[in-house]
């Protein structure tokens, strides 16, 4: 089992910066992707980022040039640094994990990001 806790979330102003962190422990195995999705008010969950154990990243289109992925394996963290940030980037946050087909949730964090 693994278990996934984010940290980090909080309130922002508009055009401000932000990071949170997920923390994984348990039965982690290698390859993984480790990642963020968020879901908005009235919205589905949708993609941020993710990034594999070799650092290969993959960003929704909306957060390119505003968001940053990153993961540290020794410590089993990833990351995410948001900059520039928008109302409508207002959502809990839930880091995700992927091994082996299967798929691992945080509770999530929420962010808001007042106008």
């Amino acid at each position: 089992q693994v278990q996934l806790v984010e940290s980090g979330g909080g309130l922002v102003q508009a055009g401000g910066s932000l990071r949170v962190s997920c923390a994984a422990s348990g039965n982690i195995f290698l390859p993984n992707t480790m990642g963020w999705f968020r879901q908005g008010p009235g919205n589905g969950r949708e993609l941020v980022a993710t990034m594999t154990d070799l650092g290969r990243t993959n960003y929704a289109e909306p957060m390119k040039g505003r968001f940053t992925i990153s993961r540290d394996n020794a410590k089993n963290t990833v990351y995410l640094e948001m900059s520039s940030l928008k109302p409508e980037d207002t959502a809990v946050y839930f880091c995700n994990l992927m091994s082996f087909g299967r798929n691992y949730w945080g509770k999530g964090t929420r962010v808001t990001v007042s106008s």
